[in-house]
């Protein structure tokens, strides 16, 4: 018994590792357009807003793939789910490394965005049931580091006179890599099943199908809920609004920080730059932090204390420090508090709606996350504009307080 307990330990743990790898490559494509695309689009003659096509389309269709994770996962089981999500991903980076115009690359951008969303969807919720708390966080961190990466495999190929092309030709090498250990691991996930399912006092056999897994360890079988079945579930609204709101202040708070000490500050534009991917060192350096917390604290705490940062880091911003003190270390306050509420919300899903409801849930809040993404960074673009830039923080603000007014109640409701 004791032989068998450390085998499954053991098999729980290289699983881990695969899935933070998958997380890696997760975000090793996502900083590649921005950092790519001034020499891009003078090599394929087009406006360098044009970008904003590319990533709007990358963005629908990670909605469409996350609101169908569901019943994906349910047909397939998360492992399949992960290993079809990150080929989709690596076939659309080859595709990117040989278009020959603009046009091609939104149409590519069609199973770029399928991808992602389906592994995102699928990992979060896969280890918010079977892994603890500060196993989601340390999982982010991941995406972190990853993202981190892209830029600098890109840069080697423009610095050693490759070109575009072969930056996207090696990220996409890399993804069939990750696609191959994938694949290779798809026992250990049906082990994971049948170890959950066993725990539960299900029949082994119920672990082993292809169905989802949190459906198959807690051995019953059930139809996807779809979005109205999702949202006539108790407290599903406020989650989901909370979301939201979180990614509506993440891509806000670092679309525009730069512009906002630029335009509003008076930074030049260069000390600017390198001043607002502190914001990310904060997320990442946080997140990695918090998987330590999280051995400590829950998750409703954790996502209460990330809260307090992000509303310190927004007060500090208007702090009249010399040499723009201020906003830098807002920046990066808000940052440090971002870091365990993206991770944290998801690993209590499973917690507030059970685990045959956490799939459904956790997929339409990634879709919720890439809406937030999507809309209010542009929203606040056009404030901006024909308002004030000054309104940055005070736009943080507003979508703190609606955040924090949903955790309340969510807590109220399913606490």
């Amino acid at each position: 018994m004791l032989s068998s307990m450390l085998k499954g330990v053991c098999m729980a743990s290289l699983l881990l590792a695969v899935i933070y790898v998958a997380f890696i490559s997760l975000g090793l494509p996502d900083s590649l357009l921005g950092a790519v695309w001034p020499t891009m689009s003078q090599d394929l003659a087009v406006p360098v807003s044009w970008a904003g096509g590319i990533s709007a389309v990358i963005s629908l269709f990670t909605i469409v793939s996350a609101l169908l994770s569901d019943r994906m996962t349910l047909r397939l089981g998360a492992g399949r789910v992960t290993a079809i999500s990150v080929a989709l991903t690596a076939i659309a980076l080859a595709g990117f490394s040989v278009a020959p115009n603009y046009w091609v690359l939104l149409l590519i951008a069609v199973p770029y965005g399928l991808g992602a969303g389906g592994v995102d969807a699928a990992l979060n919720n896969y280890v918010a049931i079977h892994y603890e708390s500060r196993h989601m966080s340390w999982l982010h961190c991941m995406w972190g580091v990853g993202a981190s990466i892209g830029p600098y495999i890109m840069g080697y190929a423009l610095s050693n006179g490759q070109g575009w092309p072969w930056g996207y030709r090696y990220i996409a090498i890399l993804q069939v890599a990750l696609t191959l250990i994938l694949v290779l691991s798809l026992p250990l996930w049906k082990s994971r099943g049948r170890a959950a399912a066993e725990a539960n006092g299900v029949d082994s056999a119920a672990g082993e199908g292809v169905g989802a897994d949190a459906a198959s360890s807690a051995g019953t079988e059930r139809k996807p809920l779809g979005v109205a079945g999702v949202l006539a579930i108790r407290g599903a609204r406020e989650i989901l609004i909370m979301f939201f709101c979180y990614c509506a202040i993440e891509s806000t708070a670092g679309l525009w920080a730069s512009s906002y000490m630029v335009m509003h500050a008076g930074v030049d534009k260069v000390t600017a730059a390198s001043w607002a991917s502190l914001f990310y060192v904060g997320i990442t350096v946080g997140r990695a932090l918090s998987g330590f917390l999280t051995m400590r604290f829950r998750d409703p705490v954790m996502i209460r204390i990330g809260q307090v940062l992000v509303l310190l880091g927004v007060v500090t911003m208007f702090l009249p420090l010399p040499h723009h003190l201020g906003i830098v270390a807002g920046l990066i306050v808000v940052g440090l508090g971002c870091a365990p509420i993206y991770p944290c919300v998801i690993h209590s899903t499973p917690a507030y709606f059970g685990e045959e409801n956490s799939q459904a849930i956790v997929g339409v809040q990634m879709a919720c996350a890439y809406t937030g993404t999507l809309l209010m960074p542009p929203l606040f673009g056009i404030i901006a504009q024909y308002v004030t830039i000054s309104l940055y923080p005070w736009y943080l603000l507003l979508f703190l307080v609606l955040m924090v007014a949903m955790h309340e109640r969510l807590r109220k409701l399913r606490g």
